[in-house]
């Protein structure tokens, strides 16, 4: 399978934080999506930034961004291998300027994750891999392999979970485990967390869509964990809805 090099594609996510920041350390103006998720000029100033990029690097491997336009997610159901982009992932955490948010880029090959990169621009951190590839953590200019590690018996569970839609089936779903050590974070970082080893589980059991979880997903199978439906099917992408089910993230 082609695949950029790291070196290649760490440049466009960070030009895509540097847009972000440019306007995250600075006041900004609040707009609303039809759903009424915030919507800022962050997001489409770093859609643009990786959307053009990612042209020029591979021309041949067409882009789908939460971004765009309405004709391009109607030809994605079309195409077999692409780019999935989340250009400003965790906006509310972008609006209550705490930090949490990423850019997402992640390569689908035949509804799979094949590849993923996380970046979080206000901490500075990068994370990279794909299943059967590993993982790596990128941080003061250092490449770091990382790993997940699976919850051990007798042990309390440690679960991340988001600070922004901690449902009431979430908390029914994590009951029969008894104690859990929960893990406040916003965006694509929980999935992140659990491949570094610092929590095992993350529930879902609320709306997301796939370019939310595509690339985190790639870097946790990376690091040995696993992504899974409620039922323990795979989760598909590239679906005619692009809406997940609920799912849960394991280490």
């Amino acid at each position: 399978m082609f695949l950029p090099a790291i070196s290649e594609l760490e440049p466009i996510a960070r030009a895509a934080g540097d847009a972000i920041l440019a306007i995250y350390r600075q006041p900004f103006v609040v707009e609303y999506k039809q759903d009424e998720s915030p919507l800022t000029a962050a997001d489409q100033g770093a859609h643009e930034v990786i959307v053009q990029a990612l042209a020029r690097l591979t021309p041949d491997i067409p882009v789908l961004s939460e971004e765009s336009d309405a004709e391009t997610m109607q030809a994605r159901l079309g195409w077999s291998r692409y780019w999935l982009v989340d250009p400003l992932d965790g906006t509310k955490e972008f609006v209550s300027r705490n930090g949490e948010f990423t850019v997402n880029i992640a390569l689908i090959d035949h509804g799979r994750p094949v590849w993923g990169l996380v970046y979080a621009p206000v901490l500075d951190k990068l994370w990279y891999g794909g299943k059967g590839m590993g993982a790596w953590c990128v941080a003061d200019g250092k490449h770091k392999a990382i790993q997940t590690r699976p919850h051990e018996a007798g042990q309390v569970w440690r679960v991340v979970g988001s600070r922004n839609h901690l449902s009431q089936a979430t908390l029914d779903y994590l009951a029969p485990l008894g104690e859990v050590e929960l893990v406040s974070m916003g965006s694509s970082l929980k999935f992140c967390i659990i491949a570094e080893g610092g929590a095992e589980l993350y529930p879902r059991l609320a709306p997301t869509c796939e370019w939310d979880t595509a690339a985190a997903q790639a870097v946790l199978e990376g690091a040995g964990g696993s992504v899974t439906q409620l039922d323990g099917s795979a989760l598909a992408y590239n679906k005619p809805d692009i809406l997940n089910p609920w799912f849960v993230a394991r280490a």
